[in-house]
């Protein structure tokens, strides 16, 4: 694609925060311009999910229909990596994300999330690690459980999920509340949950809900929908998370510990149908998001963006979207937005994860049975 100023196709909103209401107006178009080209790093992907850089260069990428593959300097797949679980690929359910462990260089353990299949014809949202070998072909080896959500269920919507590990070495895992919407304010359940777990699937002694009989002490945060998309602030160090809606009110959350989201109690959005969802938009005990979108967007993958290759786009947030087909370039003011740019519609592709990469390019996986891993890199 030929180099362009990122300067076609956009929209800027702010957010004004206020006690109970979260209300988004119109922003001053920032000066700084970023000009890019969009190079297409490997393609031949089954719906690609999920992206890793490994130390020596190479990447890993999951295949919602079940496959990882290494994908090379070159940008050629390998075969499918042998050991992968079983999936239950129906509906929005398959193989998902995919992290590698903080000391990956030493253990070489790869954390992976996806739609299990359980007795009884359900599913649900698990996470299993296993140690990545390659002498006889790349396979896991020693794979183990540490997570399963509970309970199963019967749909195939809304699993989440992301893996996101924190600086202090403990596991994020987003989860979606499976089209269960009240299950998502029901704490004996992890339906529309953040969990934080250990590496090895244990609890921190430090989670909120930990002692409690009537919860379960993995949680750290609820009232989510939907979050496929989750990244830690750089300078803080704090989770930020992205989750769908239905019709708008997609929703930028900051989840700290034993926080209320919110839904489907209030909401910016509405049902598909056009119905009016819960009680309104803010209630007391229930917290307000950074951002949202309405209409929805369709949110899945973010990235904080550190690195000087692009240099207008330093400490800014980019969001892939689906339905939008773009990505979304949002520009932060501490932990406020104050600016948003529309990126790639041209493309006309359904953007699923977004990843800084070690090189200083952006690097995407596109959403299709012909997927594609891109990089966006400066233009002339």
């Amino acid at each position: 694609m030929p180099a362009r100023a990122a300067t076609a196709a956009v929209a800027f909103l702010a957010v004004a925060l206020a006690p109970a209401l979260a209300e988004q107006t119109r922003a001053p178009l920032p000066t700084a311009t970023q000009a890019y080209k969009v190079k297409t790093f490997a393609r031949g992907l089954e719906y690609p999910w999920g992206l890793a850089f490994l130390p020596d260069g190479r990447l890993l990428a999951t295949e919602r229909p079940g496959r990882m593959r290494l994908i090379g300097k070159d940008g050629r797949l390998s075969p499918p990596i042998g050991g992968v679980p079983a999936v239950q690929v129906r509906g929005q359910g398959g193989l998902l994300d995919v992290a590698l462990d903080p000391d990956f260089a030493a253990s070489r353990l790869v954390y992976i999330s996806y739609a299990e299949p359980r007795q009884g014809g359900g599913s649900a949202t698990t996470v299993a690690r296993g140690r990545l070998t390659e002498e006889d072909g790349a396979r896991l080896e020693d794979v183990e459980v540490i997570f399963r959500q509970q309970p199963a269920g019967q749909s195939g919507i809304h699993f989440g999920s992301r893996l996101v590990f924190a600086r202090d070495g403990n596991l994020f895992v987003t989860l979606g509340e499976r089209g269960e919407r009240a299950k998502a304010q029901d704490l004996t359940t992890h339906y529309g949950k953040v969990v934080r777990i250990r590496p090895d699937g244990t609890v921190p002694a430090d989670n909120p809900f930990v002692g409690r009989t009537d919860a379960h002490p993995e949680i750290w945060s609820y009232g989510h929908r939907n979050i496929q998309a989750a990244a830690l602030h750089p300078a803080t160090g704090k989770l930020w998370t992205i989750a769908h809606a239905a019709r708008g009110g997609d929703e930028l959350n900051i989840p700290l510990a034993g926080r209320n989201h919110g839904w489907p109690v209030i909401t910016y959005g509405r049902d598909y149908s056009g119905a009016k969802i819960g009680e309104g938009t803010a209630k007391e005990g229930m917290e307000q998001p950074v951002y949202y979108w309405d209409p929805s967007i369709a949110p899945s993958g973010m990235a904080f963006y550190t690195a000087d290759r692009l240099p207008a786009w330093t400490g800014n947030l980019f969001v892939g979207a689906l339905r939008g087909q773009a990505l979304h370039r949002l520009v932060l003011d501490g932990e406020r937005v104050v600016g948003e740019e529309v990126l790639l519609a041209d493309l006309g592709e359904r953007i699923r994860d977004v990843r800084a990469g070690p090189d200083g390019a952006l690097w995407l996986l596109t959403d299709s049975p012909r997927g594609r891993v891109l990089r966006v890199v400066p233009g002339a």
